[in-house]
C-alpha cells in the first residue's frame, strides 16, 4: 500500500505545476505513456492530454491549488483518494473529489477515474 499511496503527493504536485515543460516531465515520471485520465468533464490519453486537462483547470481556477486529503486506501494495484481545490491563500474548497487510480507493474499510474463530490461553480 505504501508504494501506491506514496505516489499521491506527486500526483497532486502535477496538478499544481504551472510550468508546462516541468509538468510534462513530471507526468512522464508518474504516468505510463498510454495513461488514461477520465472525470465528468474530460477523458484523455497520454501525457500531452493529461497536461492539457491540468492546464485548463489551472486557467479556469487561477489562484487555487489542489490538496490531498487524508484517508487514501489501496489494495492490489488500485488506490482511491480524496482531494480538494482551495484558494491558494486558504479558505473554503471550491471543489472536492474522489479519484480511483490503477497502477502499472512499473509503479506508474496507468489510469485515473475522477468523481466530483462538490463541483466547482466557475
Amino acid at each position: 500500500m505504501n508504494a501506491m499511496t506514496d505516489l499521491l503527493p506527486r500526483y497532486i504536485e502535477t496538478w499544481n505545476e504551472t510550468d508546462p515543460a516541468a509538468r510534462l516531465r513530471a507526468l512522464a515520471e508518474l504516468w505510463t505513456e498510454d495513461g488514461v485520465y477520465t472525470d465528468p468533464l474530460a477523458s484523455v490519453t497520454g501525457h500531452d492530454g493529461i497536461s492539457a486537462v491540468i492546464g485548463a483547470a489551472q486557467e479556469m481556477f487561477a489562484g487555487h491549488v489542489f490538496r490531498l486529503l487524508d484517508g487514501a486506501e489501496a489494495h492490489h494495484d488500485i488506490v482511491r483518494f480524496r482531494w480538494e481545490l482551495v484558494p491558494a491563500g486558504g479558505g473554503e474548497a471550491v471543489a472536492v473529489g474522489l479519484d480511483v487510480a490503477a497502477v502499472a507493474a512499473d509503479g506508474r499510474i496507468r489510469q485515473v477515474h475522477g468523481f466530483l463530490d462538490k463541483a466547482p461553480s466557475a
